[in-house]
This record gives C-alpha cells, sequence and structure tokens, in this order.
C-alpha cells in the first residue's frame, strides 16, 4: 500500500457480482479506493457524477455493453481521458481490437493473471498522471508566456509614448536657434554653438524616429518608401560624424571603391530610405570603431561591380568572441563594451536590410579580422 494507491479512485464494472468480488479484493490489497457498477446505465451515472482515475469494464452485459460505455464516455470533453482497461471473457481479435477501437487504454481476458492485472493498472494510473502533469505544466507555461506577452507589449507601449513625447521639447530645440539668428549679433563661435545644437537635436529626432521604425519592422508593419541616393555620399557623411571616435582611438578609417581610395565625383546609387541606411552604417561602423584595437585600420569597401546589388564590406581586425558568433545578429547582444551598449546595433542593421530586401552577413577570426558583409539592391 502507498499513498498514492490510495488517493486512486477505480470503478469496477461487471454483471457478476462474484467478478466484482475477485477484483476488488485483489485491488484491496494496494490500497485502492474501489466504486463498483453492475450494469452499463449504472456505469455511466456514476461516471458523470463522481471522478475516476481508472475504469476496469466488462464487454459483455445485459443493457448496455461495454463497449458502448466507452463510445458514451469517449465522446464527452469532461470523461474522456479517465482511462480505460477492459476486462472480459471474450477472447477473439476482433473483440481485442475493437476495444482499443472504441477508446480503451488495454484490454486483459478472463481468468487474468493477479500480478499482470495489478501491473497494467498501475502502469496506467502512472501514465495519466503524467499526462496530467504535463498538462499543469503546459497550462502553467502558457499563462506565463501570456504574462510575458503583457510586460513586452506594456513596455513597447511605454516606449513609444515616451518616444512621442520627446519630440516636443525637441523641436523646441532644433528650432531655436533659427530664431536666435534672427536677432543677429553672433560671434563665429556662437554661430559654431547653435549649428551644435541644431545638428545634435536632429541627430535625436532622427534616432527617434528610426526606434520607432523599427518597432513596425519587428512587426512588419513598417511602409517602406523606397527612393533612388546615393550610398557612398550616406557613408562618407557616417564617417565624418564618427570622426571624434576614430581619432580618439587614434585609427586610421579608409572608404574604398570597387577596392580603390573613393574619389570626391564617385557615385553609388541604391534603391532604399536614405535615413535608415545612415542609421544602419552609424551602427556598423561604429561598431567596427569600438571592436577595433587602438591605432589599427579599418576600412569600408562599397562595391557596385555587381549587376543588381551593392556590397559594401566593414573591416576591422578585431574579433568577435566565439561564444556570441552564432547570435551576433540576434537582440540584445553585446560584447567588450563594459555593459554600455543595449545590443541593438546589429539586431537593427538586419531589420533594416531585411526592409530593404537584402541580406547582412558577418565573417571573424583572429587572423583576418572581422568583416560585416551588408548586401543591398540597386533596383526596386
Amino acid at each position: 500500500m502507498n499513498m498514492e494507491s490510495e488517493q486512486c479512485n477505480i470503478l469496477i464494472v461487471d454483471d457478476t457480482p462474484k467478478n466484482i468480488q475477485v477484483v476488488a479484493k485483489l485491488l484491496k490489497t494496494e490500497g485502492y479506493q474501489m466504486s463498483f457498477a453492475t450494469n452499463g446505465t449504472e456505469a455511466i451515472e456514476q461516471i458523470r457524477n463522481y471522478k475516476f482515475d481508472l475504469i476496469l469494464l466488462d464487454v459483455i452485459m445485459s443493457d448496455v455493453d461495454g463497449y458502448k460505455v466507452c463510445e458514451i464516455l469517449k465522446s464527452d470533453p469532461q470523461l474522456r481521458d479517465i482511462p480505460v482497461i477492459f476486462l472480459t471473457a471474450k477472447t477473439e481479435l476482433k473483440d481485442i481490437v475493437k476495444g482499443f477501437e472504441v477508446g480503451g487504454v488495454d484490454y486483459l481476458t478472463k481468468p487474468f493473471q493477479p500480478t499482470e492485472l495489478l501491473a497494467r493498472v498501475r502502469t496506467h494510473l502512472l501514465l495519466k498522471k503524467a499526462r496530467e502533469e504535463i498538462e499543469f505544466q503546459k497550462i502553467q507555461l502558457e499563462k506565463q508566456n501570456f504574462e510575458l506577452l503583457e510586460v513586452v507589449q506594456l513596455r513597447e507601449d511605454m516606449e513609444h509614448v515616451t518616444q512621442h513625447d520627446l519630440k516636443t521639447p525637441l523641436n523646441t530645440i532644433i528650432s531655436y536657434p533659427s530664431l536666435i539668428r534672427i536677432v543677429g549679433n553672433l560671434t563665429e563661435e556662437q554661430e559654431d554653438y547653435l549649428r551644435n545644437i541644431e545638428h545634435s537635436g536632429i541627430q535625436m529626432l532622427n534616432m527617434i524616429n528610426n526606434s520607432l521604425d523599427l518597432v513596425k519592422m519587428e512587426r512588419g508593419v513598417y511602409e517602406f518608401n523606397p527612393d533612388s541616393f546615393d550610398i557612398a555620399q550616406v557613408i562618407q557623411k557616417v564617417t565624418m560624424d564618427l570622426y571624434n571616435k576614430v581619432e580618439s582611438k587614434d585609427l586610421t578609417l579608409k572608404i574604398l571603391h570597387n577596392s580603390s581610395p573613393i574619389q570626391d565625383t564617385d557615385t553609388v546609387y541604391i534603391m532604399g530610405e536614405e535615413l535608415l541606411c545612415y542609421s544602419m552604417f552609424a551602427n556598423l561602423i561604429k561598431n567596427a570603431i569600438e571592436a577595433s584595437p587602438i591605432q589599427n585600420l579599418i576600412t569600408i569597401d562599397i562595391d557596385n561591380t555587381h549587376k543588381d546589388f551593392v556590397y559594401v564590406q566593414i573591416h576591422n581586425v578585431g574579433t568577435i568572441p566565439r561564444e556570441i558568433q552564432d547570435k551576433f545578429f540576434e537582440k540584445y547582444v553585446t560584447y567588450g563594451k563594459g555593459g554600455k551598449a543595449t545590443g541593438l546595433g546589429a539586431y537593427s542593421a538586419k531589420l533594416i536590410v531585411k526592409t530593404h530586401n537584402g541580406s547582412i552577413d558577418m565573417t571573424t577570426s583572429e587572423k583576418e579580422g572581422t568583416t560585416i558583409i551588408v548586401c543591398l539592391p540597386i533596383k526596386e
């Protein structure tokens, strides 16, 4: 006898009381709780009114046979999971097959071996318990997943509201330099300050707009409006804006066009959104600068020798740790930045490239360094 068997309630159904007594005596030795029914109608009534963990069911009965009882049981969503073991004198193969067809989990023929009956009862009770535990865990996981989705949605909604709220004071910051210029009498130094304020305000506004766009890209609802623009000019603008970061590490940054130094007259037109591409290359080049050892070379090669695509390769001599190489473009993956990074730079680049119907890849090794390869379409 054990605690688990004491908690299990078994219904024995047989129209011969002596058979019920034999089975009941055997199950009592294991400590099972038992109920009894001497016909199919009584069995159905008990099953609907009481909770059973297992049913031992005779087939041949005077009113409703065991097959029909099992069919009724299995047609009810509230009762269908109760395991049914047929216990009968019917020994032909077609009878055994029918027992399984109507929903029985096992079939024992009389006379049975007591040890075999106990073993099968124990097995099917354990299986039922295991199924219930799995179902409970599934419900708990679904509940946790729903709660997590609610938290994520709330966070995204709050970010969305915050980003929109930031636009109002930023518009004031951007517009005030123009009003100050109207007053006049500014020194050259003051003009520089105003230009820096305008430039920084516009950059922040672009960052807010880009972050809102990235949320839409994640959800697949971003409205893409491509136009033709010079990607070489965009990349040159990015490197100018990142000049202080390059200088602080005493790096050399070279822009190449088809493996040769780029000229002022070189143009490389693609189809896309210029602001998105500026944001993407700003993130990727900034990552390359931060990952590069000091006093080293970073190259950006713009290759338009292909028919339909432009390839931009950003190379630095640093390497990406092995543990994050396979998930480099995943959300919130960071390395080597002292916990200050968001882990969204490479991830946002992947979203932007996908929106442009292009591709992005990365190679890294201690011997060759790290290269990010961005592929963007020339035509829409």
